[in-house]
């Protein structure tokens, strides 16, 4: 039998490694519920005392509060709030949109998101990196579609209809992470340098100064 070549094995070792967002697990389950091994950044509760009360996330039974400047609110269940998601590499989350509900331009720098609309109508999108000349992929979405959103990608979604909107998303990591553009560029702390951002946007001081003052909700 012919030995394969050193460059196709190569390149499968490193599709393996790239499709590997997370860790992956050494044992069946792993609730960070105690303080037995540290595994994939939470304790391990001891599998033998493990019950189906840690598997069970009963976050979504209401609808998230949408009275806010973003209209919106997102229910997260990562492992922090659901810790029977440790070391299994998926997450999900909740969205609520009241009429004109936006969730703002944000990154999941740890996995990538697909959005499944249960009620109404919603504008989505994302935006490419600078090697593909930040190019914007946007739809409609309604009733029962489902979209991609590519691991570290700027994406948003906002209600376009005049009525309530409900979407559900799954997340290729238990700890996606959230960057929300706006509050971590004019909402650090300590503020960016007026100078740097000023010279970063082509913008007035005064624009910059008004935009640091204020406050950046977070729907998460």
């Amino acid at each position: 039998m012919k030995h394969l070549p050193i460059s196709f094995l190569i390149l499968a070792l490193a599709t393996a490694t790239a499709f590997a967002y997370d860790p992956s697990p050494l044992q069946d389950i792993c609730n960070s519920l105690s303080y037995t091994v540290f595994v994939n950044g939470k304790f391990c509760k001891d599998p033998k005392q493990a019950n189906a009360d840690d598997f069970l996330f009963m976050g979504f039974r209401n609808p998230g509060n949408t009275t806010n400047p973003l209209g919106s609110k997102v229910t997260p269940a990562f492992v922090d709030q659901f810790p029977g998601l440790n070391t299994l590499g998926i997450s999900m989350a909740r969205i609520d949109f009241a009429p004109g509900g936006l969730n703002p331009p944000h990154t999941h720098p740890r996995g990538t998101e697909v959005l499944v609309v249960v009620e109404g109508t919603l504008l989505v999108g994302f935006v490419t990196s600078n090697q593909l000349n930040n190019t914007l992929f946007t739809k409609v979405l309604y009733k029962g579609d489902v979209f991609v959103f590519p691991i570290g990608l700027i994406h948003f979604q906002l209600n376009i209809g005049n009525t309530y909107a409900l979407a559900f998303a799954g997340l290729s990591s238990q700890n996606p992470g959230v960057i929300t553009i706006a509050n971590a560029v004019f909402g650090a702390k300590p503020p960016i340098s007026a100078d740097v951002l000023t010279k970063a946007f082509q913008v007035d001081k005064k624009v910059v100064d008004y935009l640091q003052a204020q406050f950046w909700y977070d729907n998460n």
